[in-house]
């Protein structure tokens, strides 16, 4: 986080939600057109290697807590054991997977999100459900602005950090966000694609789970997806 920089004013962040959520709908529109022909490939990959469906979905909190239906490319096999539970992740998740991750390519199907409104392409990003009993007060202002398919904390770290840390970054940007640092992620998170910078916690294929008892059990983020 930026040390000394002011929050900005009510009306300011007002006009910046008007101007992103334009800015949103006209880049994501541009990318959908040009990206067209990579998503049917990736699309082709992922039925080639997965089979049917296609799409991860799975339902997120959205703009003031409310659940939307998020949709990626999956990255996992469907394959359950003895028991009838599916495998640990680490189990399915297949090379070509996690290629999808590392480059973040996975996301893509989040373009939908964004014209629905559904999601910014800057933003927190959106978790699990069942996390929203779990937040602190302050950190529950995460939700007072859309998620995005990047944000402040993927671009310091993305799952190579700990929750506090991480939901310190999203409020932090919930209280600073304008259409300059919305252009500065975005430029700094093909940085980190490129690199694959922080794509995974040492020793998780993803992250760590976050609860009210901060207990670290495998992440379900990604399950089955």
């Amino acid at each position: 986080m930026s040390r000394g920089s002011v929050p900005r004013t009510p009306a300011q962040l007002a006009r910046t939600d008007r101007a992103k959520r334009v800015v949103d709908v006209v880049l994501t529109t541009i990318g959908a057109l040009i990206l067209a022909p990579l998503f049917a490939v990736l699309a082709w990959r992922v039925r080639r290697e997965f089979g049917t469906p296609v799409l991860f979905r799975q339902p997120r909190p959205g703009l003031h807590g409310e659940v939307f239906e998020l949709r990626k490319f999956r990255t996992m096999t469907a394959e359950r054991g003895a028991d009838g539970a599916l495998l640990p992740d680490e189990q399915r998740l297949t090379p070509f997977g996690r290629w999808l991750r590392s480059t973040s390519l996975d996301e893509l199907p989040e373009m939908w999100n964004v014209l629905r409104g559904d999601m910014s392409l800057v933003g927190p990003r959106p978790l699990l459900v069942e996390y929203l009993d779990h937040y602190t007060p302050e950190q529950a202002r995460r939700h007072d602005v859309r998620p995005g398919i990047t944000g402040w904390a993927q671009i310091n770290g993305r799952n190579d950090m700990s929750w506090p840390d991480k939901l310190a970054q999203d409020v932090w940007y919930v209280d600073h966000r304008s259409l300059g640092l919305d252009v500065r992620i975005l430029l700094r998170t093909l940085w980190v694609m490129v690199r694959r910078e922080g794509v995974s916690l040492d020793g998780h294929a993803t992250t760590v789970r976050f609860d009210e008892a901060g207990a670290r059990d495998d992440d379900p983020d990604r399950a089955g997806g």
